[in-house]
């Protein structure tokens, strides 16, 4: 078992299903959890901690972080699980709709990263966990231009915040699943229950080695 007990990790997209997911994961190995999205999660463990905000709100996002750093203490690790899937032909795709995952999957994500790290030199080291996807990480298919360019750019995202924050002990580790199962879908991909548990042994002293990785989960779709 893992023992996060001591260590403050935040949750971005907490409410979501992987979010929710990734907060009994923590909380079970000891951690203090603490989440921010639009609304509260259900379910939320014991000692959960919440802010709400839009991540895509610089001034919410901020006040947010600031909040949970009253009320849980430094953050330790953040993970970044907002995000969104769409597709279709490129032809079809609209400005808006570009625009529109282009904010929710990376400008929300550049907005989160540099909150983290901005905590995290204030406090003296810390980890920022993103959820990218395997399209991003490797080749993206077709129909999916506009999201695999949004989690592409998570991942150089990353890469050079570690890049850049090496000596602050800061770390960056970028996380690409294929699809993220549930339970109830028929398809192949790689478990959340899985994923989460590679987020949280990732919060460990440990994880401090993958600085500036990406690491690929495939599952059965590999």
């Amino acid at each position: 078992m893992l023992d996060l007990t001591d260590t403050t990790v935040l949750v971005t997209g907490a409410s979501g299903r992987l979010g929710r997911v990734l907060l009994r994961h923590l909380a079970d190995a000891g951690a203090t959890v603490a989440g921010i999205a639009r609304s509260a999660p259900k379910d939320a463990p014991d000692g959960f901690v919440f802010a709400a905000a839009d991540a895509t709100d610089e001034d919410a996002l901020a006040a947010a972080f600031q909040q949970i750093r009253v009320e849980a203490g430094p953050i330790d690790v953040v993970i970044h699980a907002v995000g969104a899937w769409s597709g279709g032909p490129l032809t079809e795709t609209t400005l808006d709709d570009w625009r529109s995952l282009l904010d929710l999957n990376l400008t929300a994500s550049f907005l989160t990263v540099r909150e983290a790290v901005r905590h995290f030199l204030r406090d003296g080291g810390g980890r920022v966990i993103g959820i990218a996807s395997r399209q991003g990480a490797d080749r993206a298919p077709a129909q999916q231009a506009a999201y695999g360019a949004s989690k592409a750019g998570l991942i150089r995202l990353l890469e050079a915040t570690a890049a850049e924050h090496a000596g602050d002990d800061i770390q960056a580790i970028a996380v690409a699943p294929s699809m993220i199962l549930f339970g109830d879908e028929d398809a192949t991909g790689v478990r959340a229950d899985d994923l989460a548990a590679l987020c949280a042994y990732l919060c460990t002293e440990a994880g401090a080695a993958h600085n500036g990785a990406t690491l690929r989960m495939y599952g059965a779709a590999g």
